[in-house]
């Protein structure tokens, strides 16, 4: 049974939420947030995944339970983290559960995070194809009008072009929009491509930056976010010191509403089919109320 990807473009929207910040909180706080999210127009609502938070298709299950409308992606979930029957079985009982509003994001993760694990990270392309292979000979007994669609996260060709070739597309992560014309133009025209785009709504340039710097740190220690910004043409230099300022604002948009909305707009022009948004704000209540501030410039750009 093949997946309609026109219609799975239409359903998840332009713009989305990508958010660590909703999973720290508590589940009662997480379920009125993601409500409001809901309500705000957004189409898509993206999850982390990490050995310190909530296991990633459970977390789903309490957003999807919890919204009407919206649909809700794993970005990712992490392979070493469950077996390719577990999350096989696991995205398609959310499909058959909620209407097919579930998207399962896949993701291959990072040797530093994965080693403490007791796993070999191996090689993440052969790791992925392997992992897909098991997924594809599983059977499932349960009733699921259509599959769940698969995305892989994906930063660089190989993987980009296996996203193309056994999922519905890719989610990129911690890009600019050249990256995004980049992807593209390895996907070819039909899969998805859905990058995220951290944003801070601050217009002093020392403040905003303050706040990018933060978030960046953890991303600029992992070797697979390196080598993508190295491949995109950043120096070493812009790499040291949590990012040079030309690094800091191209990953991080910063400013007023009209700011991010044009940041969003490239990745579109770019190539991007869905956008998700994250905000870099300190609990559930900024966030929601960032993202009520964009709404009016982003939903149904």
């Amino acid at each position: 049974m093949s997946i309609d990807i026109p219609a799975l473009k239409r359903r998840m929207g332009r713009v989305g939420v990508w958010t660590w910040t909703l999973g720290a909180d508590s589940v009662a706080a997480e379920r009125e947030a993601a409500a409001e999210i809901d309500g705000l127009g957004y189409g898509t609502l993206w999850i982390g995944e990490s050995p310190r938070g909530k296991e990633a298709l459970t977390h789903a299950a309490i957003l999807l339970g919890t919204t009407r409308r919206l649909m809700v992606a794993t970005g990712i979930a992490n392979v070493w983290a469950r077996d390719a029957t577990a999350a096989a079985n696991g995205a398609n009982t959310l499909a058959e559960a909620f209407d097919g509003r579930f998207v399962l994001g896949l993701g291959v993760s990072h040797a530093p995070l994965v080693q403490p694990r007791g796993h070999d990270y191996g090689k993440p392309l052969d790791v992925m194809r392997s992992y897909l292979d098991a997924m594809d000979a599983t059977e499932y007994e349960g009733h699921v009008p259509e599959p769940p669609p698969r995305m892989l996260a994906a930063l660089r060709t190989k993987m980009l072009e296996l996203s193309a070739e056994r999922a519905e597309g890719a989610h990129t992560y911690f890009v600019t929009p050249l990256h995004t014309s980049r992807a593209r133009a390895v996907l070819g025209d039909g899969p998805v491509l859905a990058p995220e785009q951290a944003f801070v709504l601050e217009t002093d340039p020392t403040r905003a930056r303050e706040v990018a710097r933060r978030y960046m740190s953890f991303y600029l220690v992992l070797p697979n976010y390196l080598n993508n910004l190295r491949e995109l043409g950043w120096e070493e230099d812009d790499l040291a010191d949590g990012g040079s300022d030309a690094l800091v604002d191209a990953i991080v948009v910063w400013g007023d509403e009209d700011a991010v909305a044009a940041r969003v707009r490239e990745h579109h022009e770019a190539g991007a089919d869905h956008v998700c948004v994250q905000p870099l704000a300190d609990d559930n209540r900024q966030v929601v109320d960032h993202l009520r501030r964009l709404a009016p410039v982003l939903v149904g750009s």
